[in-house]
């Protein structure tokens, strides 16, 4: 690629810190979290985003005096946002206020039957043994199978980098062992009877943008995080955790760009030296960490730049994660019988899944979760309503439906299935509506194919074979997020942001930039 020859400084140049400068692409928790983390440890940090607010997946929509969480809207490790603040000079709870839920989840079948989900085993047992005595037995199992899985997958390499061939030899037996070459629903089938209760244990990777019926067994052990540590809400909804976290960045002295959308990662033979802005202001770095979607990072970003194994053709091979749905709407009235999270599964389960994830197919039916966060937390909507939004994994972008035609007849089947299950009377009292579709994720968001997770956690495409945490194409780039190892989800993301900061050289070590290249 051809860069002009007079690219303009930057007009937000600072002239007097010489500290090894980290620019990073994106702001959602990933780049927020490694940012904060590398400010901590003397790095100049600088993140950019293109929106007008941080957050990214987890961005806050603001409307008619309701405000929207736009992704996750569950924390399941607390103790990951805790150790995050610690090492970087705070204390979360004057910062931030986590809440649990119980139950953690109510599920709802197409038939009306109710199961509520949480951590209290004697509850679980007892809703177990209505739909099906005999998995009582299995119940306690699975749980068991899925502590040991825990205790290998996350506790022990959750956190550490798969850039290295000889150390995934090393635990690869162990990972073998595991069975983590079968599925999360293969492993649940072995001890659930009832198809409702292998729904019940086995759809938890649709929250990570996984197909129970492909994705690694590995994750099973979200049964067991669960269960031992609970599932949270934050006071004032997610986007509340990412203004804390951002204030972690700023109070270390990095600094937040938001409406700056980067458009390449300048490199020299294999380094990269900065970022070019679509402003055409270049930022020199010494070294760069992404947030973005890895296939953006190398597909886009790096279109110029020779490649190795992240092609163009090995990024168009990769399988990835549905994409979503998203209604927000609120109303003038409350509905006090609707839980925190609900999960609505429609009249099929694998069946569905195949439409999006296999055959790419928008189908007729579809299963949803529903988020009310004013059952817990009644300030995000004006007195007296509700916040809701109803999630439905549908196919990515590599399939072909037309999202402009499609999404108000899809949104108006949603409005249907509500008014009929849970919601009755709802559209008398909707006073606020927006949707978002792939095409957001992919616009917006610069999701590939519109996934709303990145890469689908499949085995081939977990650990070693996901996007590195420390880039194979430039030996100063690293990569945070969903999109790389550990993964997406909460955890995975904030666990990802941990990684590059110990990958990263210690800022001390640097060379002090010299004047002349001083950045923001």
């Amino acid at each position: 690629m051809n860069l002009p020859l007079q690219i303009p400084p930057s007009p937000h140049a600072d002239q007097t810190d010489a500290r090894p400068h980290a620019a990073v692409i994106g702001a959602g928790i990933g780049g927020l979290a490694t940012g904060a983390l590398l400010a901590a440890r003397g790095y100049r940090v600088t993140i950019f985003d293109p929106l007008d607010a941080p957050g990214g997946r987890a961005y806050c929509h603001q409307q008619d005096g309701f405000r929207f969480d736009a992704g996750p809207t569950i924390i399941t490790a607390p103790w990951l946002f805790e150790e995050l603040w610690r090492d970087c000079g705070g204390n979360l709870a004057q910062d931030v206020e986590i809440r649990p839920c119980d139950p953690f989840y109510t599920i709802r079948f197409d038939d009306g039957t109710l199961f509520h989900y949480s951590g209290d085993p004697e509850r679980m047992e007892a809703q177990i043994a209505r739909i099906e005595p005999e998995d009582v037995a299995g119940y306690r199992a699975f749980l068991a199978e899925s502590r040991r899985i825990y205790e290998v997958a996350f506790e022990k390499l959750a956190d550490r980098p798969f850039h290295s061939l000889a150390f995934t030899a090393t635990v690869l037996a162990r990972l073998v062992r595991l069975g983590g070459y079968r599925s999360v629903h293969d492993v649940v089938a072995r001890h659930f009877r009832s198809e409702k209760l292998r729904t019940v244990f086995s759809f938890h990777p649709l929250l990570i943008g996984g197909n129970p019926f492909s994705a690694t067994s590995f994750y099973c052990l979200i049964a067991h995080l669960e269960a031992r540590f609970g599932v949270h809400h934050v006071r004032g909804g997610t986007h509340a955790l990412v203004r804390g976290i951002a204030g972690l960045v700023e109070r270390n002295g990095g600094r937040l760009r938001l409406g700056e959308q980067v458009e390449t990662i300048l490199t020299e033979g294999r380094r990269a030296t900065g970022l070019l802005l679509a402003s055409g202001e270049r930022v020199d770095a010494d070294i760069v960490i992404s947030n973005a979607d890895p296939a953006t990072t190398y597909g886009r970003l790096l279109k110029h730049h020779p490649r190795r194994r992240w092609t163009d053709a090995r990024i168009a091979r990769g399988d990835y994660s549905m994409g979503l749905f998203v209604w927000y709407f609120g109303t003038d009235r409350r509905f006090d019988d609707v839980p925190h999270h609900s999960m609505l599964f429609g009249p099929r389960y694998r069946g569905l899944l195949d439409d999006i994830f296999r055959r790419k197919r928008l189908a007729e039916d579809f299963s949803l979760y529903l988020h009310r966060p004013t059952a817990s937390d009644p300030g995000l909507a004006p007195e007296g309503c509700d916040t809701f939004y109803a999630l439905s994994p549908v196919p990515n972008l590599s399939g072909s439906t037309d999202w402009l035609a499609e999404a108000e007849p899809y949104r108006a089947r949603i409005q249907k299935m509500l008014e009929e299950t849970v919601l009755p009377g709802l559209g008398r009292h909707i006073v606020t509506s927006r949707l978002a579709t792939p095409l957001d994720f992919r616009d917006r968001l610069l999701s590939w194919q519109g996934a709303g997770f990145g890469l689908e956690p499949k085995l081939l495409q977990s650990a070693w074979f996901r996007p590195h945490n420390k880039s194979e194409e430039l030996d100063n780039l690293y990569l945070c997020g969903a999109g790389t190892h550990p993964g997406a989800g909460l955890p995975g993301v904030v666990c990802s942001a941990r990684i590059v900061a110990d990958l990263v050289p210690d800022p001390s070590a640097l060379p002090r930039m010299p004047e002349a290249r001083r950045e923001p």
